[in-house]
This record gives structure tokens, C-alpha cells and sequence, in this order.
């Protein structure tokens, strides 16, 4: 395993329980970390919301990334100069295409991703990310962290 990892996150329980993961993870001193969030075309039921709450969207997950870092910092004792944050606007793409377009464009060998348990219907109709990451990164490394 490389020294590069790319952690795709969103305000959810599954990526709180991917950052609660890393914490409790070993992990070299010098190992990178790129926390990204991929915004795509707003689903009909985002778009409903309304303007202003999505207006309001990058502010607050640039917030959520800005305190992952710090925690991972404070409690994981991180260098802040290994760990960056970045908000990804892929506009059509999906979050699938997103995250493999940039990991494809990074110097990271490791994708960590939350998986959260799924219906096989649900799995059907919505896809699963993690398993199209393992089956369309060829030579990568992909942890899927599964949670409830």
C-alpha cells in the first residue's frame, strides 16, 4: 500500500464512519491525504430545496472538510501540510465518474470510501460506487469501509 490516499466524503453517517475509521486506523506519519467532495447536477428532490439552500451547499461541506482536517490533526496527530481538501464540480458527471476521474489526475494509489448497507433493489437501481471504483480502477487500491 502507497502513502496516497483519496477520501471522497459527503455530510453523511457513512463518511463520518469512514473518518472515524481512519481514525482508529495505523498509519505512517507521512501519509497523504486528499479530502474531496464531488458536486454534481442537482437531483430533482435537491432542486426543490430551493436556490438558496443549494447556494448554501459549498460553504457547508467546505466547513465539514475544513473540520475533518482539524480533527484528523488534533486526535490522529496529522501534519496539516499532508492533508488537503478540495470541491469538486463535475456538473452532469456522476459522483462515480467524479471520483475516478480524480484519482485518475491525482498521485494517489489508495481510494477510501464509506459503504453503507444496501437493499439488493436499492443496490440495483442506485449502483453501488465502491464496487464500480474496485472494477474500473485498474492497478488501484480501494478500502471500502462499510458501515450501518
Amino acid at each position: 500500500m502507497g502513502n496516497s490516499m483519496l477520501v471522497p466524503l459527503n455530510d453523511s453517517r457513512t463518511s463520518r464512519g469512514v473518518i472515524d475509521y481512519l481514525l482508529n486506523m495505523s498509519l505512517c506519519s507521512d501519509t497523504k491525504l486528499t479530502l474531496i467532495h464531488i458536486f454534481r447536477k442537482p437531483s430533482s428532490g435537491e432542486e426543490l430545496m430551493g436556490k438558496k439552500f443549494m447556494a448554501e451547499m459549498p460553504a457547508i461541506i467546505d466547513k465539514m472538510l475544513a473540520d475533518t482536517k482539524k480533527r484528523l490533526v488534533e486526535e490522529k496527530g496529522f501534519s496539516p501540510e499532508n492533508i488537503k481538501f478540495e470541491l469538486v464540480n463535475k456538473g452532469d458527471a456522476s459522483i462515480f465518474d467524479g471520483i475516478a476521474d480524480y484519482f485518475k489526475n491525482s498521485d494517489c494509489d489508495t481510494v477510501v470510501i464509506g459503504r453503507r448497507e444496501m437493499s439488493k433493489s436499492e443496490e440495483f437501481v442506485l449502483g453501488d460506487i465502491s464496487v464500480k471504483l474496485i472494477r474500473n480502477l485498474p492497478g488501484a487500491s480501494v478500502l471500502v469501509v462499510k458501515t450501518d
